[in-house]
């Protein structure tokens, strides 16, 4: 559910308010932030001066929203749609002079995957988000801009757009790392669940059916990310600068790790179904094992009592000893029937 702001400022300019939360603008100089918070209408004015690098965030923006933001950056009306749209699949184009890219972050909630969508307008001097809702975390992403180049190499900053978008897409593959690892944890438990002694049939099939839901839903959106960062680094697009291509190789490193991680738990998952089918028919021969051993033991004392139950003269008929011996023989052909079972297993 998107939250909604529980006021809105009289005084705010048109294009302030773009979506159901206030927009986020910053403005960089080489690599060391200028200003921040100003209207959208003035980015344009940014972009004509030399050296500025700038980022728009838009949360849940509308056409009308997004008019404003088009008019400034010159952005297509095709892509103005897929922003705007969701359940876009995740998708890199290219516009002339801009790309266009369509990623989810995904978070594990409640024993579900809920995916945050988000998009951005890649130019080369401005990078636009536009955000669906408001699950993923933009303040965290600011954070890693702010403090990623006093632990690296703080020229890396002075790179403008393909430096925010490394942290970003870093950022989302983070979180689709941190997913399958989540999923990874609960086939285990559902492992040690399927051999369990009690076995709790119902819960099993439960957990296996949202396993393999989410697990779907998370491959849906991860596996087009090798493409998606392998599609930046290409020479020809010329968006990643340099410098910066071993950071998106290790981002591309990391989408091939979620990528086996996902194939693997799949695998896993599989052979867990199976593994639990397989336990479902020795069981069942377990049980059939010991009813057909105890109608076994049942049979002797009916075809004894049977037996003696004709009517036609018997040793022992009427006689108190004949009641004795077919006691006997009952209780002896019996126990020994039940000790033959015990020890071949079969009870």
């Amino acid at each position: 559910m998107v939250d909604l702001p529980s006021e809105v400022d009289p005084a705010a300019q048109p294009g302030d308010r773009l979506g159901t939360r206030p927009p986020h603008t910053r403005a960089w100089r080489d690599g060391k932030v200028e200003a921040e918070g100003f209207p959208v209408a003035e980015i344009s004015d940014y972009l004509d001066k030399p050296g500025h690098v700038v980022w728009l965030d838009l949360c849940g923006p509308d056409h009308d929203g997004l008019r404003v933001v088009a008019d400034e950056l010159g952005l297509d009306p095709i892509a103005i749609e897929d922003a705007v749209s969701r359940h876009e699949r995740t998708k890199l184009d290219r516009y002339g002079e801009y790309a266009f890219l369509n990623v989810y972050a995904p978070e594990c909630a409640d024993g579900g995957i809920v995916l945050h969508e988000v998009s951005a307008f890649i130019t080369d001097r401005a990078l636009v988000t536009v955000r669906q809702d408001t699950g993923f975390d933009v303040d965290a992403l600011v954070r890693r801009w702010d403090d990623t180049p006093d632990i690296e190499r703080p020229e890396l900053a002075a790179h403008g757009v393909p430096y925010l978008l490394y942290n970003l897409l870093d950022m989302v593959v983070d979180a689709q790392l941190d997913a399958v690892q989540v999923l990874d944890a609960e086939a285990d438990d559902l492992g040690d669940l399927v051999f369990d002694d009690k076995y709790p049939v119902r819960d099993v099939q439960r957990r296996s059916f949202d396993l393999r839901r989410n697990l779907v839903a998370l491959r849906k959106v991860a596996l087009p990310m090798r493409e998606l960062v392998n599609t930046l680094l290409r020479r020809d697009l010329a968006i990643v600068q340099t410098p910066l291509v071993p950071y998106y190789q290790d981002v591309y490193d990391h989408t091939m790790r979620v990528a086996e991680f996902t194939d693997s738990l799949r695998d896993m998952v599989g052979n867990l179904l199976d593994t639990r089918i397989a336990l479902q028919g020795n069981r069942l021969n377990e049980v059939m094992k010991k009813v057909t051993s105890w109608a076994a033991i049942i049979a002797v004392p009916t075809a004894v009592t049977g037996f003696y139950g004709q009517n036609v003269p018997y040793p022992g008929s009427g006689a108190h000893w004949g009641f004795v011996v077919s006691t006997v023989v009952m209780i002896a052909c019996s126990v020994t029937l039940y000790l033959v079972f015990k020890l071949r297993d079969w009870l």
